[in-house]
């Protein structure tokens, strides 16, 4: 098994036409200085390593980062952090991305499943996907109305179409979403992706982390 460096999964995603949140990878500090004023405040910064699994509790994640001050500090305070946490490390970078607010929050994933083949799971994101258990599954590939039946298939469907005055969130372009994320997971034969948070507004749906699981040559089961 074998799992993508986020930059290289967003960069794989973005080749079947799933939109990431705006970002850079970033090798140093000058270049996080570049990509910052490229993408604006406020930043998010996560670390980019191989032997760096669960970011968060390495360190490896800073959040609302708020100007070219603060980036330089929380770069310095996360490569020794992270390099105390899990000592041997190779830091290959960081990954800055723009912070994202006021959005609803989703999970777009898929597994292959020994019987089924690969199997699409939509539902809540973010922190909900835990405690709610919101979630729709379909067989991959997906056509736009099977895209549909899922997105319907979930008990929030009522915030997506806009409750309490709230607009909707862009369905095409959320069904866009799924349906491409269908045909990724088929043709590439991936054994999990999961897209958590994706991030949707009336206008656009972005993935806002992506994970990508593959499987290592000769181990594919089918």
């Amino acid at each position: 098994m074998k799992a993508l460096l986020e930059p290289a999964a967003r960069q794989l995603l973005e080749q079947y036409g799933i939109p990431n949140v705006p970002g850079a990878f970033c090798k140093n500090a000058d270049e996080l200085l570049q990509a910052a004023e490229k993408i604006g405040f406020p930043l998010v910064m996560k670390i980019v390593s191989p032997q760096v699994v669960h970011k968060s509790d390495a360190g490896g994640v800073r959040l609302n980062i708020g100007d070219e001050e603060e980036l330089l500090i929380a770069y310095e305070e996360m490569l020794q952090t992270v390099g105390q946490r899990v000592p041997g490390a190779e830091i290959e970078g960081v990954l800055l991305t723009a912070f994202i607010q006021k959005a609803r929050e989703l999970i777009i994933g898929a597994v292959d499943d020994p019987q089924f083949g690969q199997i699409v799971m939509f539902g809540l994101g973010g922190i909900f996907v835990e405690v709610y258990k919101d979630v729709s599954f379909g067989i991959a590939p997906l056509s736009n109305k099977e895209a549909q039946h899922l997105i319907e298939s979930i008990k929030a469907y009522p915030i997506l179409k806009g409750a309490r005055g709230d607009s909707p969130v862009n369905f095409e372009r959320l069904r866009k979403m799924l349906v491409n994320l269908s045909i990724f997971a088929y043709e590439q034969n991936v054994k999990e992706v999961d897209l958590n948070p994706v991030f949707c507004f009336d206008d656009k749906v972005v993935a806002g982390d992506a994970r990508i699981l593959l499987y290592d040559e000769g181990e594919k089961p089918r």
